[in-house]
């Protein structure tokens, strides 16, 4: 029987095959590793160690390196979120042959240069439109126009072989069988080629695809019967934000994925943390969505060996430190609340002595605007979950009125409004205090107490071992005020630094 006229699934394993030939001309194997999780025996297919810190290499110089002369001499073109188009940079260089990539105008600026640094003269990048579509869109122009060959980033027969090949690393590895695997899904190539290859060697195995919650579109195809295009796409995990899922990879996954789930961006940024913890890897977020989905369902993997793909660590370092000081990536349970506390002397410390007791601040933001009542607002974490869930009944049980916060918009942001027509007589310190339990409470406590109101706080913890907070005290002449800045030690019993904040500073805040 003609090649061609073999059944998809068939033609899928034996251009695999094939692919064992051709990537390792342009890169290596990359290893499997064991993740120590409590109660979990989790594997991970390490190919953020790869020569592009992704996996997209592996489709797109298995494809390019099938090109004809002719095709060779015309050229390439392909759009790219950044990971793919890294891969056809590599092939690009590696096979002299020229290669236009269309990336987003939104595309981090690492995965650009990464596209430069592997592609050098051979490579030349257009930034078009704000999403992978309209790049993809601008790219197929280009392609219709120029006669180049277009390489699609994973709707493509042996795109997908080519990712294939990081599960024939796995099952030669020995470390398998694996009960369950978890793969992400963008347009579904990867997750295509390597459940084709799993389901060769270990049939029983359980396949469950994974995708983020606002970018399900294989998902929304199974459903369907068919790729349907969503109306929108979340890009916190751009290597996955694919509106529509390919035709071919849909054809393979329907029939080798047992059930597709998703998961939520604060689960995401918490499996990141996790693999740096673990393993001291820097996972972009799609690398990490199948951790995310493991963690997820935790609960019914005890006694599964499972495996998981990291499929890439392109991340802008921006979003790094974004996703590190996110609630989600915090390893304990959290929640963020709003409380209602009379405004008079002591009742803050009363808050954090009573049903706060125990449980780290995170992040403290608070802006006096009513002349009785105070609304600051917390963010707590505990390593028991139980003391999170007790708060609300603590917080009742006390008499203080409260609201829930988790996920607020001016929280995320920022916003700390103050009235400073409702001050008497202010003073702003800045504070470096040592992130331990208690220092924040001694300093206020000892300091404090008895002194002044608070008006103004503006904490988040960072992660060093110095806690940075911008505090406002209220008191009742200017007197007092006089003798509490001129008293209080530059150094102390709990803190590295306490100083006044100069008088621009003082003004801005007071909006002057």
């Amino acid at each position: 029987m003609e090649r061609d006229a073999l059944p998809l699934d068939r033609r899928l394993r034996q251009e695999i095959l094939f692919a064992r030939e051709r990537v390792y001309r342009f890169g290596q194997a990359t290893p499997l590793e064991h993740l120590a999780l409590p109660g979990l025996d989790i594997w991970v297919k390490r190919e953020d160690l790869s020569a592009i810190k992704a996996y997209k290499w592996r489709g797109a110089c298995n494809r390019m390196a099938v090109l004809s002369p002719e095709e060779r001499a015309a050229g390439v073109v392909t759009a790219s979120a950044g990971n793919h188009g890294q891969g056809v940079a590599l092939a690009a260089r590696a096979l002299g042959i020229q290669a236009r990539i269309y990336m987003p105008r939104s595309t981090p600026r690492v995965k650009q240069a990464a596209v430069r640094h592997h592609g050098g003269d051979h490579v030349e990048i257009l930034l078009a439109g704000d999403s992978y579509d309209e790049a993809v869109t601008s790219a197929r122009g280009d392609a219709a126009a120029s006669g180049a060959t277009y390489i699609h980033a994973y709707d493509d027969l042996h795109v997908m072989a080519g990712q294939g090949t990081l599960a024939d690393e796995i099952v030669l590895s020995g470390h398998g069988p694996f009960d369950v695997a978890y793969l992400q899904i963008g347009g579904g190539g990867m997750a295509a080629g390597v459940s084709a290859w799993l389901k060769t060697y270990w049939p029983e195995i359980e396949i469950v695809g994974v995708e983020g919650i606002g970018q399900a579109s294989m998902k929304a195809a199974l459903a369907a019967g068919e790729p349907i295009g969503l109306e929108q796409v979340d890009i916190f995990c751009d290597g996955t934000a694919v509106r529509k899922a390919g035709e071919l990879p849909f054809a393979i996954c329907r029939e080798t994925l047992d059930r597709v789930i998703t998961v939520t961006n604060e689960e995401v940024s918490r499996a990141i943390r996790t693999l740096w913890e673990g393993l001291r890897c820097v996972s972009e977020p799609s690398g990490a969505m199948g951790l995310a989905a493991a963690m997820q369902e935790r609960e019914q993997l005890a006694g599964k060996r499972v495996l998981l793909v990291v499929s890439g660590a392109n991340i802008d370092f921006l979003q790094l430190g974004l996703i590190a000081q996110s609630q989600g990536s915090a390893p304990n349970a959290t929640r963020s609340l709003r409380v209602r506390i009379p405004e008079r002397p002591g009742t803050m410390l009363q808050l954090l002595d009573t049903c706060f007791a125990g449980l780290n601040i995170t992040d403290f933001q608070y802006g006096k605007t009513h002349a009785s009542d105070a609304w600051p607002a917390f963010t707590l974490a505990a390593d028991d979950p139980a003391l999170i869930e007790a708060l609300p009944g603590q917080l009742a049980a006390a008499g203080f009125e409260w609201e829930d916060l988790t996920g607020a918009v001016d929280l995320a942001f920022r916003a700390i409004p103050l009235r400073g027509d409702l001050l008497g007589y202010p003073a702003f310190l800045r504070l470096d205090f040592y992130e331990r339990p208690g220092a924040l409470h001694d300093f206020l406590d000892m300091r404090v107490r008895g002194r002044a109101s608070l008006c103004y706080f503006n904490y988040r913890q960072s992660g060093e071992r110095i806690g940075r907070a911008l505090i406002g005290l209220d008191f009742a002449s200017e007197a007092e005020r006089d003798a509490f800045v001129s008293s209080v030690p530059e150094h102390g019993e709990g803190y590295r630094a306490c100083k006044a904040v100069d008088e621009k500073t003082r003004g801005r805040l007071l909006g002057r």
